[in-house]
């Protein structure tokens, strides 16, 4: 597997993570991706547009999502890794819980593990991580996505949220994955209130002190249906302002539907603050 560093993204001011869902059912782009021509049509514009990862996911994980077959899942998104690979090196993400499905995709071509779950929703996931080694981008959930939302509570979000992460992280590190290929994702919308969604993108200078990278993924979410009475194809502005917000706390990597917008906001605030 290649590191983080074989894939140049370490001496990267901020990394782009591209959302490409080859589900039917995703919040946001639902049905957008869900052949493998569209897939790769959609791969080939965020490479055009400055993209520095794929992140590919074959399961809707919005709230009240059913789960699917491993044999679907792998059938929606190992193809489409297969394809991105016979014209581009980009490093390719995917966002499973599903041990067999992350080894797959490994196998074809992907590099990163991107499991929302941090190794929690399926015991073989550890396993596939400490044979093959890839990067892994750990997420903070509280529930699964039928019923995260159906009342999430905290004795302290951010405190709560920073402490399970470094749990997770330890444990594959204790058993041989390196600290610099471990990213951290405090799970924006992943059973959290709105309350708890602005505690975490507030304390992200806190989870930052863990010493690891942080992934924010706050693209077109429902926070900002409550912050800004914006739907959801009006969210590109909010997110940008609130990933320019985050990359000025540390943040390095951000999953973003909207490459262009975010990669513009962000060079900009580069520049403005050296």
């Amino acid at each position: 597997m290649r590191t983080l560093q074989e894939m140049n993204l370490t001496k990267l001011p901020f990394v782009l993570m591209a959302i490409l869902n080859v589900t039917p059912d995703s919040f946001s782009d639902g049905g957008n991706y869900n052949s493998i021509e569209k897939a790769v049509d959609g791969a080939k514009k965020m490479i055009s547009e400055g993209a520095h990862i794929i992140d590919i996911g074959g399961e809707s994980t919005r709230p009240k999502a059913k789960p699917i077959s491993l044999q679907e899942e792998l059938d929606r998104a190992i193809p489409v890794i297969e394809q991105i690979r016979k014209f581009s090196d980009i490093p390719i993400s995917i966002d499973t819980t599903k041990a067999m499905v992350a080894k797959a995709a490994l196998l074809a071509g992907a590099d990163i593990i991107n499991d929302i779950s941090a190794c929690t929703q399926d015991v073989n996931m550890t396993k596939v991580i400490l044979e093959l080694m890839p990067p892994t981008i750990l997420m903070h959930r509280q529930g699964t996505p039928a019923n995260m939302q159906d009342n999430p509570s905290y004795q302290n979000v951010v405190e709560d949220v920073t402490s399970f992460l470094l749990q997770q992280a330890k444990m594959l590190e204790s058993q041989g994955l390196s600290k610099s290929q471990i990213i951290l994702d405090p799970g924006i919308g992943f059973g959290k209130t709105y309350e708890h969604n602005l505690a975490l993108i507030r304390g992200l200078s806190q989870l930052k002190t863990l010493g690891y990278d942080i992934l924010l993924g706050v693209s077109r979410k429902s926070l900002f249906q409550k912050m800004l009475n914006a739907d959801l194809n009006d969210r590109t502005i909010g997110t940008a302002a609130v990933n320019i917000y985050a990359f000025s706390n540390g943040v390095r990597y951000f999953r973003v539907h909207d490459i262009k917008a975010n990669k513009q906001a962000l060079e900009t605030t580069k520049i403005l603050t050296g």
